[in-house]
């Protein structure tokens, strides 16, 4: 179960402890998400109280970010995005990244967000509220993305003339999604 956690947004002090945490939750690509982790916390589309970590007695167990990318052609220049969610394996599908993505969603609405994208998986985050974009307007930013893993949260200050075409930052070169040429 995920009891016991504290989720806080994350320190300094603990960034190796994450990138360890986020190589072991993507193995087919550990070294690229974790260098994603860093382009985004360097970039102007970092958001650190939206950098949150999951912890429990032995330490931080998992990891969320809420960062900005961009839209064209819509109400907003630019909207929250979730990526990455790492859980450390061991503590995997008992409810510790279910519980980090529902308090950065409550974060974002206390913000006053009107909506999060995320890229991820179909049959997951659909629990959280997570409906397919391109059915609400919004426009993928690299083709290489599948329809159904392209997804938006709204959040009560959601309007459909919100959507447009999103546009991922420099930061997602590291994932090979910045934007297509």
């Amino acid at each position: 179960m995920a009891e016991g956690l504290v989720i806080r947004p994350e320190r300094d002090a603990d960034h190796p402890v994450i990138a360890e945490v986020v190589r072991a939750a993507f193995v087919a690509h550990p070294d690229e998400v974790a260098s994603f982790v860093e382009r985004i916390r360097a970039s102007e589309q970092f958001i650190p109280e939206l950098a949150l970590v999951a912890e429990d007695s032995s330490g931080v167990i998992a990891h969320v970010m809420l960062s900005w990318v961009g839209v064209e052609g819509g109400s907003r220049t630019r909207i929250l995005n979730l990526t990455p969610m790492a859980v450390r394996p061991d503590r995997q599908r008992v409810g510790v990244g279910a519980r980090l993505i529902r308090d950065a969603l409550g974060r974002a609405e206390e913000a006053g967000e009107p909506a999060v994208m995320v890229e991820g998986i179909p049959a997951y985050y659909p629990r959280f509220g997570f409906e397919q974009a391109s059915a609400l307007g919004f426009i993928s930013p690299h083709p290489k993305i599948p329809d159904d893993a392209f997804m938006v949260k709204r959040l009560p200050g959601y309007s459909p003339d919100l959507a447009g075409r999103i546009v991922y930052p420099a930061a997602f070169d590291a994932l090979g999604y910045s934007r297509p040429v």
